[in-house]
């Protein structure tokens, strides 16, 4: 984020600072300028490199991501994610930043603030990609807003992700430090 929303920093839920470009590179194997518009995450990078080595996981290591090298050689995956789900933890270094939720599918993203900040917000990422629209209170989404709440919950609650967690604070945190 280098201002957008009026923003700085990557510890928010839009696409300027969950989205992150890469490039990738292999002549003869993946045909230049092909786009995968999947929803590849960091999570996905050690099982794709495993899968180009030909290696595996230690036993019983379990691990989240999935191999995108059928789709860096155009390959469709039928049990490719059509969602993923974003957390952020509120921060004594950024007191600015609420904890905040958010599950994003390959249309709309619905972004939960927990605790007293701001309203929470959906996204047509279609017709609306830089997030301008907050379609929180139309009533035509409200259907949706319930859905997606749930949807993500679930995701949270099935994963074993609803403790918040914290540390205690260091003696010199940022609304208690002296100026002599």
């Amino acid at each position: 984020m280098l201002g957008e929303h009026g923003l700085i920093d990557k510890r928010q839920a839009y696409e300027e600072s969950m989205r992150v470009p890469m490039l990738a590179w292999a002549p003869g194997y993946i045909e230049p300028g092909t786009i995968i518009e999947e929803n590849v995450m960091n999570i996905d990078f050690t099982p794709t490199i495993l899968d180009l080595a030909g290696g595996s996981m230690p036993d019983g290591h379990i691990i989240d991501g999935q191999s995108f090298l059928p789709l860096l050689a155009g390959e469709s995956v039928e049990d490719w994610r059509s969602a993923f789900v974003y957390q952020y933890f509120w921060e004594n270094s950024f007191p600015h930043t609420p904890t905040t939720y958010a599950i994003r599918n390959e249309r709309y993203k619905f972004i939960y603030y927990h605790g007293v900040w701001d309203k929470n917000e959906l996204y047509d990422l279609e017709t609306d990609p830089r997030e301008m629209y907050n379609l929180i209170n139309a009533p035509e989404h409200q259907e949706r807003v319930n859905q997606m709440r749930s949807e993500m919950f679930d995701i949270f609650e099935e994963n074993g992700a609803t403790d918040v967690r914290f540390r205690r604070p260091s003696d010199n945190q940022q609304d208690e430090r002296k100026r002599y």
